[in-house]
């Protein structure tokens, strides 16, 4: 009899610990989430960016998560650093810059149970997918707040010569013409926004070189598109108000700037993590914009009047709710040639792949 209660307490011992153990596991295992960095977590924009977007999957997931970053992971050492991390077992890995995209290829070719997530680029594979976001909604909605102020002799300094910046700059002089015709302004139809190119996502120098120039061909107002506030901060040494880009350029001094639209990726980070958590991730192209939280606006400088925060918070509303008809015709390219016919929207692979500027902005895409 003892003998036989001792087989069944061992039996039943052994049926609690095989049904709790893998919960028990489950709940234990963090997820191990490793982050290739552009540059340094202080650069005041795009990699600042990325870093509040670290913090934000630090807080919202607290000891679910395991988190490594590497700092200025240049293209000629992304495979190193990226497949490093990869032998280490961890479980996600971002590239966080385009540059990234072609190593990081590589390495998932070669562990195929890691999770790679690349951002800004376009290839995938079974265990890569790509995210970005839709910075541009952010600039439309700069520029629509610009026009409605009455600046109509904006100086913008570009960064490079892709679609992205591309984009942006159209989104923005579309937001511009829009708010300066609602407002009643008169303006030059075919310069409203003169655009300027550095040649580079970051050069202060350059940046600040560039600013004054504009400043002393008498331009109003001031578009930062780099990764530093430096094209703002040289405008506001100069009594010109400015628009920021990217992170919040007045937390970096430049209190001039009306406002900045601003990279939000924590939602996408967690996001990711949660799916990897449930084993519903898929390599999915992503492009979210206000709608999914990953563009914001900074609070608006006390110059702006209340009248137009209220038509821009309306304009933001429409974004937030799904409802983006910026590139709706019709859209006419610099030379008058109608590139989005009456009615109609641009596509997704259009936007992606832009490579002319609207009618309304002064300057060449370089080759």
């Amino acid at each position: 009899m003892n003998s036989r209660r001792t087989v069944v307490l061992v039996a039943l011992m052994l049926a609690v610990s095989l049904i709790l153990a893998p919960a028990g596991n489950a709940a234990a295992k963090k997820i191990k989430v490793a982050f290739a960095l552009l540059w340094t977590i202080d650069d005041m924009g795009w990699t600042t960016a990325a870093y509040n977007g670290i913090e934000y999957l630090k807080e919202q997931m607290g000891d679910q998560v395991e988190v490594s970053y590497t700092e200025k992971v240049l293209a000629a050492d992304a495979e190193r650093v990226i497949r490093d991390y990869a032998r280490k077992g961890y479980d996600i890995i971002f590239g966080t810059t385009f540059e990234h995209m072609d190593p990081m290829l590589m390495v998932a070719k070669d562990f195929p149970k890691t999770v790679f997530e690349h951002c800004s680029g376009y290839k995938t594979a079974p265990n890569m997918g790509n995210y970005f976001a839709r910075m541009y909604q952010g600039e439309f909605l700069s520029g629509y707040l610009a026009g409605l102020m009455g600046f109509k002799n904006v100086g913008t300094v570009a960064t490079n010569p892709i679609p992205e910046p591309i984009r942006g700059i159209n989104a923005f002089t579309i937001g511009l013409i829009k708010g300066l015709k609602e407002a009643g302004h008169k303006f030059d139809p075919n310069n409203v926004n003169t655009v300027v190119w550095l040649k580079a996502w970051r050069d202060p120098i350059n940046e600040t070189t560039l600013a004054e120039t504009l400043i002393s061909r008498k331009h109003d107002l001031i578009r930062q598109m780099a990764d530093t506030p430096d094209s703002s901060l040289a405008a506001c040494a100069k009594g010109v108000p400015a628009i920021g880009y990217g992170a919040d350029a007045a937390k970096y001094g430049a209190k001039c700037v009306l406002v900045s639209p601003i990279w939000n990726w924590g939602p996408y980070f967690v996001e990711v993590v949660k799916q990897v958590q449930a084993g519903t991730w898929k390599p999915t192209p992503y492009w979210g914009g206000f709608d999914k939280n990953n563009i914001a606006l900074t609070d608006f400088n006390a110059s702006v009047p209340e009248a137009v925060r209220q038509k821009v918070l309306a304009q933001k509303k429409l974004l937030v709710e799904g409802t983006d008809n910026i590139f709706v015709g019709p859209i006419y390219d610099q030379k008058g040639k109608l590139m989005i016919p009456e009615g109609k929207k641009a596509t997704d692979k259009e936007l992606l792949t832009m490579r002319w500027l609207i009618k309304g902005v002064s300057g060449k895409i370089p080759d």
